[in-house]
């Protein structure tokens, strides 16, 4: 095959690699299947959950939608866990629907009773609310240590077949083929 064959074989594929992919293959939208409203000050926001009811240590994506749009607005968001420090985000656009704000692939560490608080800043003045208890319950499946336990016996096997068959052969210490040797033997008989 000339290389002008191969570069335009390679050609073709591209083309037709991005002519098969479609919308469909993008990533797919946020899906809220909960939203929540929240006066904060002189703006409604509308705060959307794609997981409900939220467990702990599963991903979701959260929504944050004002009355009105983004457009002009600013702002940040405190997520308060029960019992702890807040961490505190700015209000970005989310990845995936660029027309409101939001967390992309964002977790929840313990079980428990959170708080949102947001304070926008817009065209209105400066806006705080807070959405009171959002209710995130256990992680789901086998407790953490036991999950990992259970995901490292087919390493923990390996490296103990591997630590066997090591000690058995014991590379190093035999030659590699046994007719070596005797070459070797009979060379050394024969040089004076």
């Amino acid at each position: 095959m000339t290389a002008r064959r191969r570069i335009a074989v390679v050609l073709a594929a591209a083309i037709a690699s991005l002519g098969l992919a479609t919308p469909a293959m993008a990533y797919p939208p946020v899906g809220v299947v909960h939203t929540e409203q929240v006066p904060a000050g002189p703006y409604a926001i509308t705060v959307g959950f794609s997981t409900w009811p939220i467990r702990a240590m599963r991903s979701l994506d959260f929504t944050f939608a004002p009355a009105g749009g983004i457009t002009g607005k600013s702002g940040i968001v405190a997520i308060f866990p029960p019992g702890g420090r807040g961490r505190i985000r700015p209000l970005a656009r989310h990845p995936r629907k660029r027309d409101v704000w939001g967390l992309d692939v964002e977790s929840l560490d313990t079980a428990g009773v959170y708080v949102l608080r947001f304070i926008v800043d817009g065209p209105q003045g400066r806006g705080e609310g807070n959405l009171r208890g959002v209710e995130v319950l256990g992680q789901p499946g086998p407790p953490l240590a036991l999950s990992w336990t259970v995901g490292s016996l087919p390493l923990v096997a390996l490296v103990t077949l591997i630590v066997v068959a090591w000690r058995r052969v014991r590379p190093g210490r035999r030659p590699l083929l046994p007719g070596c040797m005797i070459v070797t033997t009979y060379a050394s008989l024969e040089t004076p």
